[in-house]
């Protein structure tokens, strides 16, 4: 699955010399974000509901690169535009 998202992204970690700022992220999540974000959409989640695990989804695939890099970084995401999802 894919995720679009336009968003204030901040971040949390030691060192970090990226500032926070509205971004427009597209990237894969993994398998194991999909199934948790389809769960919560089938029990009746809203778009807001879903920010917290989106915002973990792409930190792993975007900013960690899968976990490559940037070990114990979080980005959160606040005033969103809008989220997609393709397939």
């Amino acid at each position: 699955m894919m995720v679009e998202v336009t968003a204030y992204f901040g971040f949390t970690c030691t060192g970090s010399s990226d500032d926070g700022r509205e971004r427009t992220i597209t990237t894969d999540i993994s398998p194991t974000y999909v199934k948790q974000i389809l769960q919560l959409q089938e029990a009746g989640a809203t778009e807001e509901d879903l920010h917290p695990i989106v915002a973990e989804a792409i930190t792993e695939s975007y900013f960690t690169e899968w976990g490559t890099r940037a070990a114990g970084l979080r980005a959160d995401f606040t005033h969103v535009q809008s989220i997609e999802f393709r397939f």
